[in-house]
């Protein structure tokens, strides 16, 4: 079967920015699975991913438009550094430069710290990601057909009925 429309696809992949190094990796974690044609993965990956079937590799390089955009300057905000989230343990402190989850009316974000105050802390709304040449290095490992119920609700939902799925 064939990455299309209505698919389920599982894969794994290596994340790699324009200099080559790893960004980030599935290897040795689930693969990653997603609903084709519902706009749950980056566009270019998704058009990359088209028409691919189980077993095959290959990469793929991402122009910043076919991933997370482009870098928009002036995206800054100040957020109570109550409201960041993903400290490594409770007594680290947030510094420039790291990522920290955010919750917005739209959902989670991921914002990168700018500058540190005692109880404000300034933030870059842009993906960390934004702006950057990404080449991902996949692996398909499975492709099934998605459910009724997963093509209406636009995700795919677990093979485990039990985890509590609700809308």
């Amino acid at each position: 079967m064939k990455i299309a429309e209505k698919t389920v696809a599982h894969f794994h992949y290596t994340l790699k920015n324009e200099a080559g190094e790893e960004i980030e990796s599935s290897d040795g974690h689930e693969p990653l699975t997603y609903l084709h044609g519902a706009n749950n993965t980056l566009p270019g990956l998704e058009v990359a991913l088209t028409g691919k079937s189980r077993g095959e590799k290959f990469s793929v390089t991402l122009q910043p438009e076919e991933a997370y955009g482009p870098y928009q300057e002036g995206l800054e905000q100040r957020v109570p550094v109550k409201h960041l989230h993903g400290l490594v343990s409770k007594n680290a402190k947030w510094k420039k430069g790291m990522t920290a989850a955010v919750q917005t009316d739209a959902g989670q974000r991921q914002v990168t710290v700018v500058k540190v105050g005692k109880f404000m802390v300034t933030v870059d709304i842009n993906p960390p990601l934004a702006g950057k040449v990404l080449t991902f290095d996949i692996e398909i490992v499975d492709v099934r057909e998605a459910t009724e119920e997963e093509v209406t609700h636009g995700h795919v939902h677990s093979a485990d009925s039990s985890c509590g799925h609700d809308h």
